[in-house]
C-alpha cells in the first residue's frame, strides 16, 4: 500500500501510453483529469493485489469508444461516477476498490480520477497488460468472468444497464450504444471479487507503467538514450526506425482505424513499414518481412525523446522508432490467440512471437 501523488501520475501516464500500443485514449487528457482530482481530493491509495480481501467487490473503471473522439469530447468525470453509482444500486453492495481495465493511455488514468473523487483505493492490476479495442479482449473473458451486469454513461446524463448472454454480445450492444451516445462513454463492468482478480488479472501493471515513465524522464535528465533504456525496462526489441510518409486514419464503427506508412532510416533505409491499427497498433510489416503482430505489443516512440506516440498522434514527417514487446503468457494460449490474434482482426498471417521474428532476422 502506498500513496499516488502528482509525480507518480506523470510517470504512469507516460508508461500507460507506451503499453497502450497507441490506443486506450489520449493519456494527456486522462492525466489532467487525475491530477485535478488528486489536487482537489488528495493522493490516492494504491493497493497490491494481495492486499485486497478475497470477498471484496471490485470494479474496473474505463472509457470505451474511438480515441479520436476525445479530441473534441473530453469527459468531465461525472460519467464515471454515475456509472459506478448505478452499478452499486443494481448490485446492492458498495464497491471496495477500482482498477484499470487495460494498460491504455486514458484508461490507466481514469481510475485515479474516479478513486480520488469517491475515496476509493486503486489496485495495481489490469485485465490486458496492454490495450485492446474490444470489451471481451481481457484475461477475465479467458477465465469465464462475465462483463455484465454493466453500466455505460455519457456526458448528457444517459445511462444504460446491460445484461447479456456473453461478453462478445456485451461488446456488440455496448458499441452500438456508444456510437449513439456520441462515440465515447464511461463504463462500469466486469464486477468481480478480489479472489477473481488475484486469479485472472495481470498484477503490477501500474508499477511497470510508472517505471517506464521514470526511465524516460531520467534518461532525458541524464542525457542517455531513452529508447534503449526503455527496451531494457520492458524486455522489448527495436523493430524499425523511420519517418512517417503517410497516415490514413478514420473513425469507423466506433473505432479509430487506419494505416501508418514509414520510410526507413539508418539501418532500415531500404525498407518501408506499414503499421495497421484499430485503436491499437496490431500489425507491423514491411514488404519483405513481418516484424510484430498482435497480441504482442507494438509501440511507436519519438526518436528524439523516446516518448510514446498514440495512433491519433502520428503525424506526417515524424521520425520514430517502432518497438515490439512480448505479451503476457495468457494471450499466447489457444483461447488468447483466438480472441486477440491476427486472424480475429482479419490479417492473413499466423501469430509468431516477436522474439522469434527478431531472432530469425538476426540469424539470417
Amino acid at each position: 500500500m502506498r500513496k499516488i501523488g502528482k509525480q507518480e501520475i506523470e510517470d504512469i501516464a507516460v508508461g500507460a501510453a507506451l503499453l497502450g500500443t497507441g490506443g486506450g485514449g489520449d493519456p494527456y487528457i486522462g492525466k489532467l483529469m487525475a491530477l485535478q482530482a488528486i489536487e482537489e481530493y488528495g493522493p490516492v491509495t494504491l493497493l497490491d493485489v494481495d492486499e485486497v480481501p478475497d470477498d471484496a467487490l471490485i470494479v474496473p473503471s474505463s472509457m470505451m469508444g474511438a480515441p479520436t473522439v476525445m479530441l473534441e469530447k473530453i469527459p468531465s468525470g461525472e460519467e464515471a461516477i454515475e456509472a459506478f453509482q448505478k452499478l452499486e444500486e443494481y448490485l446492492g453492495k458498495k464497491i471496495y476498490a477500482t482498477f484499470p481495465i487495460e494498460a491504455g493511455g486514458v484508461n490507466s488514468m481514469l481510475p485515479f480520477a474516479l478513486a480520488a473523487r469517491l475515496g476509493l483505493p486503486v489496485i495495481d492490476a489490469d485485465g490486458m497488460g496492454r490495450a485492446f479495442p474490444e470489451l471481451q479482449m481481457v484475461t477475465f473473458y479467458l477465465d469465464g468472468i462475465s462483463a455484465t451486469p454493466a453500466v455505460i454513461a455519457d456526458e448528457k446524463g444517459n445511462t444504460a444497464l446491460l445484461s447479456t448472454i456473453d461478453n462478445v454480445w456485451t461488446e456488440r450492444i455496448a458499441r452500438a450504444a456508444t456510437i449513439q451516445m456520441g462515440g465515447s462513454v464511461m463504463n462500469a463492468m466486469y464486477s468481480m471479487t478480489g479472489k477473481n482478480l488475484k486469479e485472472s488479472g495481470i498484477s503490477n501493471i501500474l508499477k511497470l507503467e510508472e517505471e517506464i515513465g521514470k526511465t524516460i524522464r531520467l534518461a532525458k535528465a541524464n542525457n542517455v538514450d531513452a529508447i534503449q533504456e526503455v527496451l531494457k525496462t520492458v524486455g522489448g526489441f527495436e523493430l524499425f526506425q523511420g519517418k512517417v510518409t503517410d497516415i490514413n486514419r478514420k473513425t469507423e464503427s466506433g473505432f479509430a482505424k487506419g494505416i501508418a506508412t514509414f520510410e526507413g532510416l539508418n539501418d532500415y533505409k531500404d525498407e518501408t513499414l506499414q503499421l495497421r491499427f484499430q485503436n491499437e497498433h496490431l500489425l507491423a510489416q514491411t514488404d519483405k518481412r513481418l516484424l510484430c503482430v498482435t497480441p504482442d505489443l507494438i509501440a511507436v516512440l519519438d526518436s528524439e525523446t523516446g516518448l510514446p506516440i498514440t495512433t491519433e498522434g502520428i503525424r506526417y514527417g515524424s521520425r520514430c522508432v517502432v518497438i515490439g514487446i512480448p505479451c503476457h503468457p495468457k494471450w499466447r494460449t489457444e483461447k488468447g490467440i483466438e480472441t486477440v490474434g491476427p486472424k480475429y482482426f482479419g490479417y492473413d498471417v499466423d501469430y509468431t512471437p516477436v522474439e522469434e521474428l527478431v531472432n530469425k532476422e538476426v540469424t539470417k
